[in-house]
């Protein structure tokens, strides 16, 4: 297999007239004005892909152009969406995800692909000058996070994570919070699923079509078994980290946003040990406390210092404050905020910032619960404080010849 192409600093700005010297979230390669198209490519077509992308295919400033799969019948079926759509035969059809990446005419991405893939893509395409949503999780680590985000700023990409209940299922709980309705707010219980582990699947023979080597990438070799490209990937950490990061980055993303923690992370992380804590306990900094699991109301619950979201009494619908919060740009919905961001160089409501901050969240109880031991956290460094351990797992090995750009 052909090593990762790369981008030197003095290719990129050659490709960029020097201009990546200045203000770099405010720079791209079009300038869009109000009738100009995004050609957008998507990349990972599965199910939740092909998803996405047929909600983008209803956005009429974007032009799909490409899409690319592994697996044939996914990227057949996904072609067949965009030219049903635009009533031709244009799309092309790719195998290789690093052909999109080298075509200069592909504005943005849309990565659909499991996990373990999203750093690697999304930092190649961002260095190569295109914008990026990316479904959730959008990191299988810590550090592909901060790396994607390091990458985004130095090279002035808009990047949104995929995760749209934070505010469309959400914002009841935002609008609540921080309008006061409880107090200030102590404590929040998060209702998703649970970690990942190892992969035992039995090997099953290769089926025609299916180019699984590259279906792994970077993650450890092992043979092929159906499960894992009809989306059953996700039970199994070198793919993913299970429910987790799963719903997790919904559920732990929309409590650290009601609770204005989505910019930081905690300090200290507890395992329950079926004495002094039956669930898994985020510390943070000012004392709020974020629980796996045990809540009353559905994926969120809250308790504040005058009062429980969802109320008990059900009074749930009590018609919530009319205060602004910032959220989507734009109209229609997260991808709609992507659009708009693409073309005015703003940051998306789902930043890769905050998308990290999520995503690391949910990495640190992996951990914690994989080790069955405590964790401090520095969230200012993003280092696990006095456990070499444990610090290991912020990270992961990839097979060759995949590595970050």
């Amino acid at each position: 297999m052909a090593q990762n192409r790369r981008i030197t600093r003095r290719g990129f700005l050659a490709r960029a007239g020097g201009a990546a010297l200045a203000a770099p979230l405010f720079i791209n390669s079009r300038v869009f004005g109000a009738n100009s198209r995004i050609n957008l490519a998507g990349i990972g077509m599965g199910g939740q892909g092909r998803g996405d992308l047929g909600g983008a295919l209803g956005f009429k400033e974007i032009a799909a152009v490409a899409v690319c799969d592994v697996v044939e019948e996914h990227r057949n079926q996904a072609k067949v969406m965009v030219d049903s759509r635009y009533g031709n035969s244009d799309c092309r059809a790719y195998n290789d995800y690093r052909d999109i990446i080298a075509r200069d005419d592909i504005d943005a991405v849309l990565i659909g692909t499991p996990d373990h893939w999203h750093a690697i893509i999304s930092i190649e395409a961002m260095t190569h000058g295109k914008d990026v949503y990316c479904e959730k999780p959008e990191t299988l680590t810590v550090r592909e996070g901060r790396a994607m985000a390091e990458t985004a700023r130095r090279y002035g990409r808009v990047f949104s994570g995929g995760s749209q209940r934070v505010w469309d299922d959400y914002n009841y709980f935002h609008k609540m919070v921080q309008g006061g309705r409880i107090g200030q707010v102590k404590e929040a219980w998060v209702n998703v699923g649970g970690p990942s582990g190892p992969c035992y699947l039995p090997p099953v023979p290769i089926p025609q079509g299916v180019d699984w080597d590259r279906w792994l990438g970077p993650s450890p070799w092992r043979p092929f078994h159906p499960t894992l490209i009809r989306g059953g990937f996700r039970a199994y950490w070198d793919y993913s980290g299970g429910g987790m990061t799963d719903w997790g980055c919904h559920g732990f993303g929309g409590a650290l946003f009601t609770c204005n923690l989505h910019e930081t992370g905690p300090v200290e992380i507890i395992p329950p040990d079926g004495k002094d804590h039956q669930l898994l306990t985020y510390i943070f900094a000012n004392g709020v406390r974020i629980y796996h699991g045990g809540g009353w109301g559905g994926i969120l619950s809250f308790r504040g210092a005058e009062g429980e979201l969802p109320a008990r009494d059900n009074s749930q619908n009590e018609t919530p404050p009319d205060i602004y919060i910032p959220n989507y740009k734009g109209r229609g919905g997260i991808f709609g905020d992507f659009v708009h961001c693409v073309q005015t160089r703003e940051r998306p409501f789902r930043d890769i910032e905050v998308a990290h901050r999520t995503a690391t969240h949910a990495h640190l109880g992996n951990i914690a619960y994989w080790l069955k031991r405590p964790l401090k956290w520095d969230p200012v460094k993003e280092e696990i404080i006095g456990d070499a351990e444990a610090a290991r797992w912020l990270d992961r090995p990839k097979r060759e010849p995949w590595r970050l750009a």
